[in-house]
């Protein structure tokens, strides 16, 4: 799946849109995608909301595990919060993790502009034997 097409389906994605989420790149076991700050991803302590941070991840690990067409659905997800951010923009890249097959391992990092490592999300899908409906 390239670039183009992530964003046509993936705008889809009602909530990923709803928060600003950006498909920056696609590529088969790829994603990068960003999300700029605004006052409505803060919690009250002034950092990036948890949940802000695991929607940004989860629609890169979503692109990239449905990228060869087949429909990927998360069965196991993980996320480990290391920094936090206030304002900027962050990234999460989401690679493939080995060959998959019937189930699928993804890493994917949140960082911000700098490259600093705001969190580390792990997912495990399971792959249908249907296509991923565009």
């Amino acid at each position: 799946m390239d670039t183009e097409t992530a964003r046509n389906i993936f705008c889809q994605d009602r909530y990923a849109a709803l928060t600003g989420i950006e498909i920056v790149e696609a590529g088969k076991g790829y994603c990068k995608a960003r999300l700029t700050i605004k006052d409505k991803h803060l919690n009250a302590a002034n950092v990036v909301q948890g949940g802000a941070i695991f929607t940004l991840a989860d629609l890169a690990f979503a692109v990239a595990s449905n990228s060869q067409g087949q429909l990927a659905l998360a069965i196991n997800v993980n996320i480990s919060f290391l920094g936090s951010k206030s304002s900027g923009t962050l990234y999460a890249t989401a690679t493939e993790v080995g060959k998959p097959k019937r189930l699928g391992a993804y890493d994917v990092l949140v960082t911000d502009e700098q490259g600093d490592i705001i969190s580390r999300f792990n997912g495990m899908v399971y792959r249908k034997k249907q296509n991923f409906p565009e």
